[in-house]
């Protein structure tokens, strides 16, 4: 009974955190001009209030995976809890927009360490023939937290102005916080007592830096230098933990885990090629169909909806079908999904944007669910925190990605000019060439998801 209670509890907070920090990322985008308006913030200091959040939990990801499969994955993720609401409540009551961008460095550090441990404590708690359900719940929080964020943000910063997004933080954040303490029994530490990599964490932070940062440089020259540098840096850091006997990263998950590197591959690529639809289509409804923020939420909405139905039942099928077809299942669907929008026009009908979205809705379903029981199935119990750092890490470089390739795009084809009804071809051509682009990403994706193998025999 107390065995029950506790995979109940767990799945509650891991849950609701899963829920938290993505909705928390999503929503702040709708907030920004309300933030600039206030502390007069230029375009350059109101991107790095989200790019700070996204660099921070990238950076600390894998590192802190790796501290909790040493020191306990309860006490990491309590402790990631109790700072991202500590620095949501800072947040809420800064007065400079320096002070807020610091403030986001400090969630994104508690945010790795949500993510960092989160899944591997479910993966801890439920045995195998459970797992994939309570994951599949759990990436349903995810893209439920990703999806409505806009639409439940704008709604808030109409109403009650932007700190009230950190207010709701704090709010579920504490409550977060009483049930691990309270209720969730037991620690999980199967790495107890080796070493901690410090080096290797070193050179894998300064390697992120440069490549996000590079990235959102492009296309000038110091962008392209810094994702060279990049490039050389993690080459380093694949040589340093290759050869280290207790790496940050065991590199040997990769080389001689095809399940895991494709799985966490296909991960990548499918973030990489949808992450950036939600904004793109958020500004198609509100400055080509000239539609409202709470109406264009409502039709984005159609997407979450489908995914947080079948999402836990994509899961469950996947305790029993090979992750592999359903995941390549889900990269086929999400591929043709994007591929409609490409078809989207001034005068494109609300009913085939839905249509579009819900099968969007059914591919991240199918796919997300059972490509994290397979990354999690595909390794020891010792290597649950890092397992799940290293699929968080992808999301979050994924996300990246898909937002840099549609900035990049923008840029190319408009310049520094604002957005507006008069500008929509020019609008509309990038929003095509970029649906173009991540739909042949997420087709190649296919491919990455069916060359994992199976994991049945593994377990």
């Amino acid at each position: 009974m107390e065995n029950k209670l506790n995979k109940r509890v767990a799945l509650f907070v891991s849950t609701l955190c899963s829920f938290i920090t993505p909705f928390m990322g999503a929503s702040v985008n709708v907030a920004l001009p309300s933030i600039g308006k206030e502390f007069g913030m230029d375009a350059i200091l109101l991107n790095w209030v989200t790019t700070a959040y996204l660099l921070s939990a990238a950076i600390f990801l894998v590192p802190f995976g790796r501290i909790a499969d040493i020191y306990g994955r309860k006490r990491i993720f309590s402790y990631g809890v109790l700072i991202y609401s500590i620095a949501s409540f800072f947040s809420a009551i800064c007065k400079t927009g320096y002070l807020l961008i610091y403030c986001r460095v400090l969630q994104g550090v508690g945010g790795a360490m949500i993510f960092g441990t989160g899944v591997a404590i479910l993966t801890s708690v439920f045995p195998v023939g459970e797992r994939g359900k309570v994951l599949g719940i759990n990436t349903a929080s995810v893209y439920l937290g990703l999806s409505i964020g806009p639409f439940v943000g704008g709604f808030l910063v109409e109403h009650f102005g932007w700190r009230s997004l950190f207010w709701v933080n704090v709010l579920l954040g504490g409550v977060a916080f009483i049930f691990i303490i309270w209720k969730l029994k037991g620690e999980w530490a199967e790495a107890r007592g080796e070493r901690f990599d410090f080096i290797g964490s070193i050179i894998y932070g300064i390697s992120l830096i440069m490549l996000m940062y590079g990235f959102s440089q492009l296309p000038s020259k110091i962008g392209l230098i810094l994702i060279l540098c990049s490039v050389l840096s993690g080459w380093s850091f694949i040589q340093w933990e290759m050869k280290n006997k207790v790496p940050i990263l065991n590199i040997t998950l990769f080389k001689g885990n095809p399940v895991f590197a494709f799985s966490n591959l296909a991960a990548l690529i499918n973030y990489s090629a949808t992450s950036a639809s939600g904004f793109l289509l958020s500004l198609y409804l509100q400055y080509i169909k000239g539609l409202g923020p709470q109406n264009t939420g409502l039709i984005l909405i159609a997407q979450p909806i489908i995914m947080t139905v079948f999402s836990p039942f994509a899961g469950k099928l996947s305790d029993r079908i090979e992750p592999r077809i359903l995941s390549s299942i889900g990269m086929g669907l999400t591929c043709f999904g994007l591929l409609l929008f490409v078809f989207l026009g001034k005068e494109t009908s609300l009913g085939f944007i839905i249509f579009s979205l819900s099968i969007l809705g059914f591919g991240f379903a199918f796919f997300s669910s059972p490509n994290t029981n397979a990354v999690m199935s595909s390794v020891e119990k010792k290597c649950y925190g890092v397992a799940s750092a290293t699929l968080g890490t992808m999301r979050i470089i994924g996300q990246m990605l898909s937002m840099g390739v549609a900035m990049l795009l923008f840029a190319v084809n408009m310049g520094g000019i604002q957005i507006t009804p008069e500008c929509h071809l020019l609008f509309l051509n990038s929003m095509k060439t970029a649906f173009i682009i991540f739909a042949v990403i997420c087709f190649c994706g296919i491919f990455a998801s069916l060359a994992r193998g199976n994991i049945k025999n593994k377990q």
